[in-house]
């Protein structure tokens, strides 16, 4: 299992001013390198590959001292970026999706390195790096395992360290005592198929008239002015806070439910299909449900839980009591059914039909070997109101013949 570790870094003015530079050239780099790749392609139709772009890194160094500053790798890592996004292009073009040609990098656009096999380490709470020297690192968790790559960060004025890490083979599935189904929402965030809900936090909705403040100023500034970088830092803080809470609150909710339960389910929605709506787009983007998502799933799979997609499709029309179709409105917040009198909020009645559907596909990929009591006896053999009668029918009619019979 891959994992990255993310860690705040302070180096002081002349490390940062290294660290800088080293971004510099290496965007400077990947522009050089694309533009070769360009000219050679229109000229006789050739692919320069990025192999044969790394073995002019002598030559370039040769030309331009100032790269013999920078580690090689990171300048090999960089051509080696260029080479994914061609690729990445020509296979969305087979696809038939959409092209996305490899843009020229601006300096707003370009803010990070790598260092891909050396050229770093971590002793005594500092982050060794080669060509920039020993910087202080917060280690707010452990690195118990061997570090594979080293990514360095900048965002806006701080600097960031990203270790990838290999934390080997995964842990085996425990078995199943405690499910819990989600219905994601906007009104609120989620609504679990015990009946709770959780608040939708709306972090940009909290920030947009902040936002549209900085935004407002900045749009009156000189272009090329010092007052207008110094604006589009403080737009890009506000920016940045609003991606933290939304990261924090998924985080945090996501290790609360893996804690709690041993089958997560939730649903597989169409978030790129749902923000064409104009009306709904922000609300929906705000919500974060996809990183959510992701998260439930590799925490689960760290911990050696389950943390199952399924299809959303009538989860909302379909009544988790009797299983009729209850046609609604998105704005009919209550589910009530004709067929067997239930009412309940409409988004309960999601959820518990989403967990339904999870525990369904859970004994089509698992069978039923792992499932706990608790969950066998409520989930194994769902019945209809109609066979519960049925069943009560004949129970008593054995028990009084029996009676008779003696």
């Amino acid at each position: 299992m891959i994992k990255t570790y993310k860690y705040r870094i302070s180096p002081n003015r002349e490390q940062s001013g290294r660290l800088a530079t080293s971004i510099e050239l290496n965007r400077r780099l990947y522009n050089v390198a694309l533009e070769q790749k360009i000219i050679a392609y229109k000229q006789s139709r050739k692919f320069v590959s990025c192999y044969d772009q790394i073995n002019q890194l002598p030559e370039l160094k040769e030309s331009f001292p100032e790269y013999k500053n920078i580690h090689s790798q990171s300048q090999q890592d960089t051509l080696r970026r260029l080479d994914k996004s061609f690729k990445s292009f020509f296979g969305r073009i087979k696809k038939g999706g959409k092209a996305g040609f490899p843009h020229f990098k601006g300096r707003d656009f370009y803010n990070s390195i790598i260092y891909p096999q050396s050229g770093f380490s971590v002793k005594d709470n500092r982050l060794v790096l080669s060509k920039i020297g020993n910087i202080k690192i917060k280690l707010h968790r452990e690195l118990k395992n061997k570090i594979k790559t080293c990514s360095i960060i900048r965002e806006n004025d701080k600097w960031f360290v990203c270790f990838t890490i290999d934390c080997g083979v995964m842990l085996g599935k425990k078995p199943i005592q405690s499910a819990i189904g989600i219905d994601l929402g906007l009104e609120s965030f989620a609504t679990l198929s015990d009946g709770t809900k959780i608040d939708n936090p709306r972090c940009l909705r909290q920030l947009e008239e902040k936002l549209s403040r900085e935004q407002r100023w900045l749009s009156r500034k000189k272009k090329g002015s010092n007052n207008r970088q110094k604006q589009k830092v403080v737009v890009a803080k506000v920016h940045c806070k609003i991606r933290n809470q939304r990261n924090d609150f998924t985080h945090k909710l996501s290790r609360e439910l893996v804690n709690k339960y041993d089958l997560i389910v939730y649903e597989d929605l169409a978030i790129k299909n749902m923000v064409k709506n104009r009306y709904l787009a922000k609300s929906i983007s705000d919500a974060s449900w996809n990183g959510f998502c992701q998260k439930l799933l590799y925490k689960a799979d760290e911990c050696g839980k389950y943390a199952l997609p399924v299809s959303p499709r009538n989860t909302s029309q379909k009544c988790s009591n009797c299983g009729e179709i209850v046609q609604k409105a998105l704005w009919v917040r209550r589910h009530k059914c004709n067929n067997c009198g239930i009412d309940m909020d409409r988004d309960e009645n999601a959820s518990i039909n989403i967990l339904k559907l999870g525990m369904e596909e859970y004994r089509r990929n698992y069978g039923n070997q792992r499932l706990g009591r608790e969950i066998n006896r409520f989930f194994l053999e769902p019945r209809s109101r109609f066979c519960c009668k049925v069943v009560v029918f004949w129970g008593f009619y054995a028990y009084f013949i029996r009676i008779n019979i003696k």
